[in-house]
């Protein structure tokens, strides 16, 4: 499934089962935006910044993290950049096996300050998704092979109540996506939760 048709059915389940989540999903962005940043984006993210420009406010939209905007990419690339030559970062230290930071590392989404990254460095794995973490690593154990594989596991889930890494999708009473760690969350902040329903 392409990236577009990924979108497209993840728009279309909120827009029928969470609106409130629907309604926070940016615009596409421009090709100045696409073009703005210091680091070049891989063609999937293009693709993806296409649909949606990351989101108007922070929302739980995703497993794992939330998706930035072209200009939050180029921001975050740089900071990482920035720390890792001030703190010895780009060199691996074991037992770690990945750096902290790496240049071809492109930072498509953010959990609070863990960083979900493209990995563009040449090789068969060029192009998957791993995490790198503020305070730690790289950690490419549990990532995906591409954006797009990613993508489509997020709708096989949203669809057919299937995890993403042991993520689940919820509903909240606010009519918002919430993803939670388990099958069986019953409340958030107090407030319940109802298991996301099937579409198929």
């Amino acid at each position: 499934m392409s990236i577009t048709a990924s979108w497209g059915r993840i728009d279309h389940w909120l827009a029928r089962h969470a609106p409130a989540t629907y309604d926070v999903l940016a615009p596409p962005a421009t090709g100045a935006e696409l073009k703005g940043g210091a680091v070049e984006l891989p063609p999937e993210l293009v693709e993806s910044l296409r649909c949606h420009n990351g989101v108007t406010s922070w929302a739980n939209l995703l497993p794992e993290a939330l998706p930035s905007s072209a200009s939050e990419i180029a921001v975050n690339w740089q900071l990482r950049m920035d720390l890792a030559a001030d703190y010895d970062g780009f060199t691996v230290h074991p037992p770690a096996s990945e750096p902290y930071w790496h240049p071809a590392w492109i930072p498509w989404a953010d959990s609070d300050g863990d960083l979900q990254v493209i990995d563009l460095r040449p090789g068969p794995a060029q192009g998957r998704l791993g995490m790198a973490l503020h305070d730690g690593s790289g950690d490419f154990t549990a990532g995906w092979p591409s954006l797009a594989s990613y993508l489509a596991e997020v709708v096989h889930s949203l669809h057919h109540g299937t995890g993403v890494n042991g993520w689940y999708p919820y509903l909240t009473i606010h009519q918002e996506l919430w993803w939670d760690r388990g099958p069986d969350q019953q409340s958030v902040n107090g407030e319940p939760l109802v298991r996301a329903p099937v579409q198929n």
